[in-house]
């Protein structure tokens, strides 16, 4: 029996699922800081050393949490991570549309692509709910403190997780088999099946790259401003809807009826491959006669 088809939903996270930055909730204010002070800090300090923006964010993060003398550690990003909260419906939004995809015969998986950091999501209470998770991250000496960046993901170099997606290959060290050719039939999730939620321009890369390739894509906001009108209007992305992923809402509507036809393709491109296969089979039949009735 061939396996079911895979749909991919990725998500920003930051004011895509939350309602804020993630270090916002009760990391920074650990650290004696309003939320725009560190952000100003981290800024101003990349903008300075003309360094990435998010390489810059978390040096700062290391440096202010030693400045408290609080030296950083795995387990106090992820315990920040209880406290995030996230838009109305997030919760129970992965059962239902997992439920959803599997009434249609198709696999529903869940990925974030995030520059925010992956220690604080698998500590938040929907971090179990995706098969990975790709965002910023630290390594941690022998020590257990954060000693370097392990991975840090900018708006632009999103667009390699949606790749890795497509090929299937998720260990972020392996270059080799993410650059080898592969054929598009090989694929384990081809873009035509994939669905991209964001929420603002940092997202434009892979929002683009779905419209480019095939798939679909989402900007979820909490307040109608310019800034989502001219995604829409510039052509930037498929949908806008306000970020509730209530049963019912157009957000939730909308992403059902991507699933849908999604499935419905699969179903038909399967048709035509086992349409395909029986004519072979017929023709090998038919040539095999053939054969014997020569001998005879």
């Amino acid at each position: 029996m061939a396996p079911q088809p895979i749909i991919a939903l990725m998500y920003d996270f930051d004011n895509t699922l939350s309602t804020e930055d993630m270090q916002d909730y009760s990391f920074i204010p650990s650290l004696g800081l309003s939320v725009p002070a560190f952000w100003q800090l981290a800024n101003e300090f990349g903008r300075r050393e003309r360094m990435d923006g998010i390489l810059a964010y978390m040096f700062t993060m290391i440096r202010e949490a030693h400045r408290c003398g609080r030296p950083l550690t795995r387990h106090q990003l992820t315990e920040a991570g209880r406290d995030i909260r996230l838009f109305p419906g997030v919760e129970g939004w992965f059962g239902r549309i997992n439920a959803f995809g599997a009434s249609l015969g198709v696999t529903v998986e869940h990925y974030i692509i995030s520059s925010g950091l992956k220690e604080i999501l698998e500590g938040c209470s929907i971090g179990a709910e995706f098969k990975e998770i790709f965002a910023s991250e630290f390594y941690y000496g022998e020590d257990g403190e954060a000693a370097w960046p392990k991975l840090a993901v900018n708006y632009t170099s999103k667009t390699q997780f949606v790749y890795r997606i497509n090929k299937g290959v998720l260990d972020v060290s392996d270059d080799k088999t993410l650059n080898d050719s592969m054929p598009d039939d090989s694929k384990r999730v081809p873009f035509t099946n994939m669905i991209y939620l964001g929420d603002g321009l940092s997202d434009v890369p892979c929002m683009k790259m779905m419209q480019s390739y095939g798939g679909a894509s989402i900007a979820v906001y909490k307040e109608m401003g310019q800034s989502v009108k001219d995604l829409l209007e510039r052509g930037r992305v498929d949908y806008i809807y306000p970020a509730d992923y209530r049963e019912g809402t157009g957000l939730d509507r909308t992403v059902k009826n991507i699933i849908r036809k999604m499935a419905t393709a699969d179903a038909l491109s399967e048709e035509n491959a086992r349409q395909l296969q029986m004519i072979r089979r017929s023709e090998e039949l038919s040539g095999q006669i053939t054969l014997e009735q020569m001998d005879r």
